[in-house]
């Protein structure tokens, strides 16, 4: 469904992503693993044409998304806190991402419901706007408004950051019953090992901006990853 084919982004000489080939299937719970400036953010950031590639092609689902808009149709992410519109109470973020997806306000709140235990009381119904809830709270605003709509591609950097534990095993409930669905396909980056061994199906570890493991995940991966990144 999502294919890099001879991708490279550098900035001046300095090469922060060099990927010869890398194909992600329909329905896998893909993610992506490395030490700060791997190529993480910059990986998701070509796929989602926020940044542009100094050569080779992004494709999702037969369309280069360099070349046309149409993948924004089944795709959905929420990579920051810029994703957000920080002056709307989040109500109002859901109605509009919602509006943006043709779904109306009865459906989102319909959706919303479920998702009672995961904000606690603490985001619906407030008066409080966007930017000035907790860091955790702006973060399952963000989450939660990528998968209004049913899309068939969501892609979440760091979503475990700075949510409590509860809310950190909540989340991978959600994401694992998206990815045994096999209709909706999940990448998402994280720095936890425990965290991706647990959610992803497949592990991509990035390293100076290369791909050093592509990595099924089993019951030895853990242990692969943190012999990995111990190394002398």
């Amino acid at each position: 469904m999502i294919t890099f084919n001879n991708l490279k982004k550098s900035y001046s000489r300095n090469v922060v992503l060099e990927i010869n080939s890398l194909d992600i299937p329909k329905g896998q719970a893909f993610g992506l693993v490395g030490n700060n400036g791997a190529g993480k953010t910059t990986l998701f950031s070509l796929l989602l044409d926020l940044i542009k590639p100094t050569k080779g092609k992004v494709i999702n689902n037969n369309i280069d998304v360099k070349e046309s808009e149409d993948w924004k149709s089944f795709t959905s992410a929420f990579l920051d806190e810029s994703f957000l519109i920080s002056y709307l109470l989040p109500e109002e973020y859901f109605y509009f991402i919602g509006d943006l997806r043709g779904v109306s306000k009865r459906e989102v709140n319909n959706f919303l419901n479920q998702f009672e235990d995961l904000f606690n009381g603490e985001i619906l119904g407030g008066k409080k706007y966007i930017r000035d809830l907790s860091k955790g709270n702006q973060k399952k605003v963000g989450i939660i408004a990528a998968l209004i709509g049913s899309p068939k591609i969501i892609i979440l950097d760091e979503p475990f950051a700075n949510l409590d534990p509860t809310t950190q095993i909540r989340l991978k409930k959600i994401i694992k019953k998206l990815a045994e669905e096999k209709e909706t396909t999940v990448l998402f980056s994280s720095h936890d090992l425990q965290d991706m061994t647990e959610v992803s199906e497949r592990i991509v570890l990035l390293e100076k901006g290369k791909i050093v493991r592509d990595i099924k995940t089993d019951s030895k991966t853990l242990k692969e990853l943190e012999e990995y990144f111990t190394k002398e």
